[in-house]
């Protein structure tokens, strides 16, 4: 799977991610997404806003959209991470919460 990752995504998880092409982005929202639809299939993004802000309908980009930044929680839910990569749909939004 094609995965691109937004500024906010602990640079880390890429190395917990193998067997997946990791893209990597400095570009915003609209920008972001219009880039990335179509040459990746997922965005993960800590942006917790970013289905308030941009129109979201009709993508065939997923989306999991990480509730912290805190790299030791997400680091202790990367087998919880994969699965829910895993079950993505085409255009879906997953907010993830590693647990506390």
């Amino acid at each position: 799977m094609r995965i691109l990752f937004d500024q906010g995504t602990p640079v880390p998880l890429r190395d917990h991610l193998r067997g997946h092409i990791i893209g990597w982005s400095t570009l915003e929202n609209g920008a972001l997404l219009a880039a990335a639809e179509g040459a990746f299939q997922l965005l993960i993004t800590t942006d917790q806003k970013l289905r308030y802000q941009q129109n979201l309908a009709g993508r065939k980009l997923s989306i999991l959209v990480l509730m912290t930044t805190s790299w030791p929680r997400i680091q202790k839910s990367i087998p919880g991470l994969r699965k829910a990569i895993d079950r993505l749909t085409p255009g879906e939004l997953v907010e993830f919460t590693p647990p506390q």
